[in-house]
Order: C-alpha cells, then sequence, then structure tokens
C-alpha cells in the first residue's frame, strides 16, 4: 500500500502528463458530501440526508466502525474524540483486563508489531513471497499437472502465475531505473526551491503561490507542483511529499530484486509468529500509531472526523467510534493478519469493518474467507476497497474478494467499492479504479478527498478506492445510527438498492476513452447516495437484536498518564 500508485504514474513524466492533471478544475473541499441538486457536484448528499432524520425526530445511537489499515493519528484534533474506547480494558498497566487476549488494547490492536515496541512499516510483495516460497519446488522440473491432486495443482498454478508476474512476462511494472531518476530530480528540484523559498519544510499551496526568480526555481517549481497536483498532495509538505516518493520507488527497486532474490521478510524480524499457522494468535502489540499512519488517518476521517466543529472537513457519520485495527505495512498485507483484525474487530463489538487494501495474491485466502464467515454469523457488515488498478476484477484478481475460494458462496454482509469522481475532477468514473459486472457492488466518490492527515492537526487530498470505501462506510454507520434494529445484510441492501443511477454514459477506467454505463461495471450501475439510504431505511423493518453492553465496565483507575 503506497499513496503513489495509479496515479503516480500518470503523472510522474511531467513534460506533458502533469501539466494535464494541473490543468484541471479544482473541485472544492468536502465535494464528496454535497448534493448534485443543490451544488451541481455529484457527492452523496450528506447534509439531505441529515435533514432528513432531524425532520423525523430521530435520535442516533453510537455506532463502533472498525478500520483495518495502516494506524492512526490518534493525537488528531478531529479524530482523538472519536476513537474507540475499550471499556474493558484499563490504559497502560501491562494486563490484559478484559481477558480478550491483547494487553493494553484500548483503542485498538497493532498485528504488525513486536512485543519489543518496534512496528513493521514496509513488507514486500505477495507475489514475489509466493514465487519465492514454492520456487525450489518447481522450477526447471517437468510437472504433470494432470498427476497432481487438488492441493497441489492449486499451489503449483499459483506459482506459475506469479513466476510469470515476478519474471516480468505479465504486468512488469515501471523502470525503476527511471524511476530513480525521476526521483533525483524530484530531490534536486527540492533543494533549489528550499533555497530560494527560504525555508526547509514548505507546503504545495504555498509553492503554488510561490513566484519563481530564475529559470532554475521555474523549472524545479513546475517539477514537484506538477507531481504534487497530479497525486493530490498539495497541501501536503515537500518532506512528506519526497518521502512517499522514496518508499514508492524502493518498493519499485524491490520488485526488480525480486527476480533474483527472495525479498526480505520484514515482519518475521519483528512480529515473530509463526505466518503459517492462523491458531498462533499471540502476538501484535497496542501502537495503533506507529509511524506509518497517513492512509488509515484519512480513511477514518472520511467516516467520522467531527461534524460541524469548523476545523478541516465533516466526516460522514456524526456518531461513531473508530476502531484502529493496523494490520496493513507499506507493501502488501499478510492473510493471517487481515483474518486476525477482522476476528479482533468483531469480538470487540465493531458493526462495520471497513478495509481499504487488496493484492493480487492471497495463498490463505481460506483464513479470510472463515473470518467474513464469522463476521456474517455476527452480523457484521464488510466494505471494501475495490482497487486502484483500472482493471476488471471479474477476470483479474483482487484479494480479499466476496467471492469465497470454492467459487460458490458470497456472503450476504460484503460491500466492494469503486472509486467515482465528479466532471470537475475528471469525469464520473475514476480513471484508476477497478471495476467489474459481477464483483464490484457500487461507486462512491474517490477523487481529490479532504480529509485529516498526520502530523499536527493538518488535512489533505488523497485519490482512490481507498478514499470511496470508507465513505461507504460511514453512510453504512449513518443510516445504523439512526436505524440500529437493521441487520448487516438489510445495510448491504439499503447501500446497493438506494445508489443512483447516473442517465450518461460513463468512461471505462483504464484510460482508452471508451464509453460505457456504470451498470456494464458494476453490479447495481449506481453510486452512494446517503440521503437516499436513509429514505429506504426508514421504510425496513429492522432484523437486528440490539445489544446495549458487550464489555464489562473497568473500574474507574486513573493510569500513570492520567
Amino acid at each position: 500500500m503506497n499513496k503513489f500508485s495509479a496515479l503516480l504514474l500518470g503523472s510522474v513524466v511531467f513534460s506533458a502528463a502533469a501539466f494535464a492533471q494541473t490543468s484541471k478544475k479544482e473541485t472544492p473541499k468536502g465535494w464528496h458530501l454535497m448534493d448534485k441538486e443543490k451544488t451541481g457536484y455529484y457527492g452523496v448528499s450528506a447534509d439531505k440526508a441529515y435533514g432528513f432524520v432531524k425532520g423525523k425526530n430521530l435520535k442516533s445511537k453510537t455506532v463502533i466502525v472498525a478500520v483495518i489499515d495502516s494506524g492512526v493519528d490518534t493525537l488528531h484534533e478531529d479524530l482523538k474524540p472519536i476513537l474507540w474506547t475499550n471499556p474493558g480494558e484499563i490504559p497502560n498497566n501491562g494486563k490484559d483486563d478484559d481477558k480478550n487476549g491483547f494487553i493494553d488494547d484500548v483503542h485498538g490492536w497493532n498485528f504488525i508489531g513486536g512485543k519489543d515496541g518496534r512496528n513493521v512499516k514496509e513488507n514486500s510483495l505477495e507475489v514475489n513471497r509466493v514465487y519465492h516460497m514454492y520456487k525450489s519446488k518447481y522450477e526447471g522440473k517437468t510437472i504433470n499437472e494432470k498427476e497432481l491432486d487438488a492441493a497441489d495443482l492449486e499451489e503449483y498454478t499459483m506459482w506459475k502465475k506469479a513466476e510469470k508476474k515476478t519474471l516480468g512476462g505479465e504486468d512488469a511494472g515501471v523502470d525503476a531505473v527511471l524511476m530513480k531518476k525521476f526521483l533525483l530530480n524530484t530531490q534536486k528540484a527540492d533543494s533549489t526551491l528550499k533555497v530560494g523559498i527560504g525555508k526547509e519544510v514548505y507546503t504545495g499551496v504555498e509553492l503554488e503561490a510561490y513566484a519563481p526568480k530564475n529559470d532554475a526555481e521555474k523549472k524545479a517549481r513546475t517539477n514537484i507542483l506538477g507531481l504534487m497536483k497530479g497525486n493530490d498532495q498539495l497541501e501536503a509538505t515537500n518532506k512528506e511529499f519526497i518521502t512517499g516518493f522514496e518508499d514508492y520507488v524502493a518498493g519499485e527497486e524491490r520488485k526488480q530484486e525480486a527476480k533474483t532474490k527472495a525479498p526480505f521478510d520484514y515482519r518475521a524480524d519483528i512480529v515473530k509468529d509463526d505466518v503459517t499457522n492462523i491458531n498462533d494468535r499471540d502476538y501484535g502489540n497496542k501502537d495503533i500509531m506507529a509511524a506509518t499512519s497517513f492512509h488509515g488517518t484519512h480513511c477514518s476521517g472520511i467516516i467520522g472526523a467531527i461534524r460541524g466543529n469548523g476545523k478541516g472537513v465533516d466526516g460522514m457519520a456524526d456518531n461513531v467510534r473508530i476502531m484502529m485495527v493496523r494490520a496493513v505495512p507499506d507493501g502488501d498485507e499478510h492473510d493471517k493478519d487481515i483474518a486476525n483484525a477482522i476476528r479482533y474487530a468483531v469480538d470487540n463489538g465493531a458493526q462495520i469493518i471497513s478495509m481499504s487494501f487488496g493484492k493480487d495474491f492471497s495463498p490463505q485466502k481460506q483464513w479470510v474467507d472463515d473470518a467474513v464467515k464469522y463476521a456474517e454469523s455476527k452480523g457484521v457488515l464488510l466494505v471494501h476497497a475495490a482497487g486502484n488498478d483500472a482493471k476488471n476484477v471479474d477476470t483479474e484478481d483482487n484479494f480479499p474478494s466476496a467471492l469465497f475460494k470454492d467459487g460458490k458462496y458470497r456472503p450476504n454482509n460484503y460491500i466492494t467499492v469503486g472509486a467515482s469522481g465528479d466532471p470537475s475532477n475528471g469525469g464520473l468514473t475514476a480513471n484508476f479504479s477497478n471495476y467489474g459486472k459481477n464483483e464490484v457492488d457500487v461507486f462512491a466518490p474517490g477523487v481529490q478527498i479532504y480529509s485529516a492527515i498526520p502530523g499536527g492537526n493538518t488535512y489533505g487530498n488523497a485519490s482512490g478506492t481507498s478514499m470511496a470505501c470508507p465513505l461507504v462506510a460511514g453512510i453504512a454507520a449513518l443510516t445504523l445510527e439512526y436505524f440500529p434494529n437493521l441487520s448487516a445484510k438489510q445495510l448491504k441492501y439499503v447501500i446497493e438498492k438506494s445508489a443512483q443511477k447516473p442517465d450518461i454514459k460513463v468512461k471505462k477506467p483504464g484510460g482508452d476513452g471508451e464509453m460505457v454505463n456504470l451498470s456494464d461495471i458494476s453490479r447495481t450501475g449506481g453510486i452512494v447516495n446517503a440521503y437516499e439510504a436513509l429514505k429506504l431505511a426508514s421504510t425496513l423493518k429492522g432484523e437486528r437484536k440490539v445489544v446495549k453492553e458487550v464489555l464489562p465496565k473497568p473500574k474507574m483507575i486513573k493510569s500513570k498518564k492520567g
């Protein structure tokens, strides 16, 4: 997982492509919450939705939303008050007070941390792990597939696919050497601008307002400003942007190294569990902030940033508690961590789980399927991002997926979300979004989404199905707040049935300009709408049993930190 993905690839060659990005009309901050009829922007009609429940004099009940992600800024002004607090845990006493198996899990749990306090920041790609895991078993050997049993045939087929992709026969990726050159040019441009502007740290907004004093500064400004705008990071600092670019290039270099060398096992060095044993669950730590919380902070803000406080932007839902479950590094997550993260969220009272991550390979998909099935049995709704590769996930793998490993079962508590946009920022569909008539359920705003970001109560734009996913989770949470008797199955029905179907053709993601109906690239053919969801919810008879208290309240003992 990296902020630099499809959008960077589209804008890094900043001669023409970056200018195309910067020439777009800027959508207003918070456009994703706006109402089309009132403002002209294809948002989800948030204010109209709140007007609806106010008009009916409905009262809300708190909803717990788990965010399985990279971490969250626990000190952010718009998020700190809405963090879920485990009612059965006494902070920082080194004990598992509620006996749930996790020590001091006050606001959630970190499944990619070590008991020594270290945390996994980066990780390899699953495709490379799979290739090297079975390389000695299959490479250079004559394999008669007809003689393999079902398990071995599945393993061999997966390895052959990983081999092809790792060695470059399929989706060879970007030129890492060229990317390195672009990075060096960007670093040099940054050095030039720091001298010209007269400060070590500046934002993209400040850079946009800066008047270059000479040709060198003008060229440097064009370079960095084009990249920042192309990646919706105008509010980021030069330091944050360059660090992200460096991480991206390092990841591309690791892809090249993986052709001949097994990837370093970052997770094993820190977490020290048995990653092949799903029953080995005594691992991780309480640090849900870590050092990689940009993505999770942004997603959490979309769901529930405090509404009406005049700071940053309003979240979608006004009465939620965010439970952060850290399981997603910069790279590909492990199936074991995702399965355990889902189970943790369910066992600790989450009613909705937002999952903005994904990968091409899932060697232990059964573990994740079992966890999804467990969530279904407990009435928990799962919302998952479709991915940002502009590919058809009906025919190309993207995990986790709603369709179970057996190819038959689909849970009734799972929504897959593609990213929509607005004509002002590139079109009604996001060019990067994955799609699929069978596998993508709905679309939701996911381009230039303004939300909280870590580091000093700051805010910024980001784009991706990663942003569309928590927006849908937020609408589901808002619906459940005011209609708490709705089951997960009913929430899925409400979100999908109320999605608005545009009467115009849209661009098929991928850049070739093909115009299609939204129903050709998604199951419902619709874009989610909070107002319409609440209207529909108000007509249903709820099927959920409302449980007032999940965990016992702790004794009031003041911690050392107060």
